[in-house]
């Protein structure tokens, strides 16, 4: 694609206005993956019952689902460039829907559990795909707010999800919560087909044939090694039970040959090489710190609303309704303050106000009411908004323009491990915080000062965050050369 942005037909400069409809197709797209993702989780005790199966089977569907998706992320790129863009994102979309198609009607749990994988081999390619077709069809100078209306399902699906399957499973049936993808998959490729442009393919390498083997098995092993020791649900075996040593030792290995292989490649499947810049290695360690703050909310608000208040997966929906729409409020004002005065501020002000909504909920105990839990919330899910896309926007930023599409898989796929570390290490301090309290204080408040220690947990780590934030600085625009027409310093970096 050309440095100077042009229109589908390639005439006349690009202007949000002109991108919307190619943006709604995107958007619908991962909406309805992220959604999916978030609404089983709720089901998975109806599962039980209705398969007549055990959790340790059951689990299967959620697990086989992020394997799926962390074996196809790192080939997003590539696949992008050999085959284009479009056709690979609208690929992607109408293999997820016919894997909801198929999962809705699943005899047995078996039958779900391969059906998921058909989903998230789809579903996985899609966010990694949307996020670099995006940034690719913004306007220069205004790619944060573009990056700011993806992010909104970012943001949203997840904390909708547990409203919409919530009441799926209680007013409904768990079938519905494949049957939606249905009409919304056609509405995307519709809307697609007609409006997204086929974007200039880039120069791709032969076939890297080691680099597809060990990619997909060393993100897959090291998501299922980290997911066995905490489990989905707080219910993993440990980080020393053979699932996990397995998955870390298999995934460990094969990570490290797949670096050594990939370093030694003039044109690797994945280029590693962009770590040499120190604007984006500081950009993706904040992305992982927000990637657990996220993912670590939405892990251990459900479960504490549920298990430990007794509300239903509707009412916990409800609950976290307010988060939502905080998030979604806020992404597309954090992406324009991006375009005026970059990653820095506006980072900074998100990660603050997810340590504060993170230290408030430190605080929880058998009084807190509703709306004390809310406020924090509000803040969490403010916070995020403010800051998620300003640090993807910066990561894309800090690569060269021709690598965009390699990156967003790069991310994508160390986003998937860092989820499951999340959960896994969450899942791992309350049982040890448990444990603690079942002998130092023993009583009712046992729960709530557990879940009180995870938040704050999460609070440091927002601080954390916070000082990395204060190093960013505002990455030059990667065109391959400078305003000066001198190659960039990564462009010097990847041609070694």
């Amino acid at each position: 694609m050309s440095s100077r942005a042009t229109n589908a037909s390639g005439s006349g400069e690009v202007t949000i206005k002109s991108i919307m409809l190619p943006l709604m197709a995107i958007i619908v797209g991962m909406f309805m993956v992220i959604l999916d993702g978030t609404a089983m989780n709720v089901a998975i005790n109806q599962f039980m019952v209705d398969f007549e199966s055990t959790f340790s089977l059951v689990q299967w569907t959620i697990t086989g689902y992020a394997l799926a998706q962390a074996a196809v992320i790192p080939l997003a790129g590539w696949l992008s460039d050999r085959f284009g863009a479009k056709r690979v994102f609208l690929t992607s979309v109408i293999l997820f829907t016919i894997g909801s198609v198929l999962c809705a009607f699943a005899a047995t749990v078996e039958q779900l559990i391969i059906y998921r994988i058909l989903q998230g081999l789809g579903g996985g390619m899609v966010a990694p795909i949307a996020m670099a077709f995006t940034y690719r069809l913004s306007p220069p100078g205004k790619q944060g707010a573009v990056m700011g209306m993806i992010g909104i399902p970012m943001l949203l699906a997840p904390a909708l999800g547990p409203v919409v399957g919530g009441y799926l499973v209680d007013f409904a049936t768990w079938h519905w919560i494949f049957l939606i993808n249905l009409p919304i998959g056609i509405i995307a490729v519709i809307i697609g087909i007609k409006t997204l442009p086929n974007l200039e393919r880039q120069t791709v390498p032969t076939l890297d044939i080691l680099g597809i083997i060990l990619a997909p098995l060393a993100f897959a092993m090291l998501a299922y090694g980290i997911s066995s020791a905490g489990g989905e649900h707080g219910s993993g075996s440990g980080w020393t039970s053979p699932a996990t040593l397995t998955g870390l030792i298999v995934g460990g290995v094969a990570l490290i040959l797949f670096i050594i292989v990939e370093l030694r490649r003039r044109q690797p499947l994945l280029e590693l090489r962009v770590f040499k810049s120190s604007d984006f290695t500081r950009g993706i360690i904040l992305q992982w710190i927000t990637q657990i703050a996220l993912f670590g909310t939405i892990f251990l608000i459900p479960i504490f609303l549920i298990g430990v208040k007794g509300y239903s997966a509707f009412d916990t929906g409800l609950i976290l309704l307010p988060q939502a729409l905080a998030a979604g409020i806020f992404m597309p004002i954090g992406g324009k303050l991006f375009d005026k005065f970059g990653a820095r501020p506006v980072v900074i002000f998100g990660l603050l106000l997810v340590s504060i909504g993170a230290y408030l909920l430190s605080h929880i105990s058998a009084t807190t009411t509703i709306p004390e839990i809310m406020v924090p919330l509000v803040l969490l899910g403010s916070g995020m908004g403010f800051s998620m896309m300003p640090i993807n926007t910066h990561i894309i930023q800090s690569a060269p323009k021709e690598l965009v599409g390699r990156v967003t898989s790069l991310t994508g796929a160390a986003q998937q491990v860092m989820t499951s570390f999340a959960i896994a290490g969450l899942s791992t301090l309350l049982a040890s915080r448990v444990k603690h309290y079942t002998v130092a204080s023993p009583g009712p408040n046992i729960p709530y000062l557990s879940y009180g220690d995870a938040f704050l947990v999460l609070s440091i780590i927002g601080v954390f965050g916070i000082a990395v934030a204060l190093l960013l600085r505002k990455p030059k625009q990667q065109e391959g050369t400078s305003p000066s027409g001198e190659k960039s310093d990564m462009s010097v970096m990847m041609s070694h």
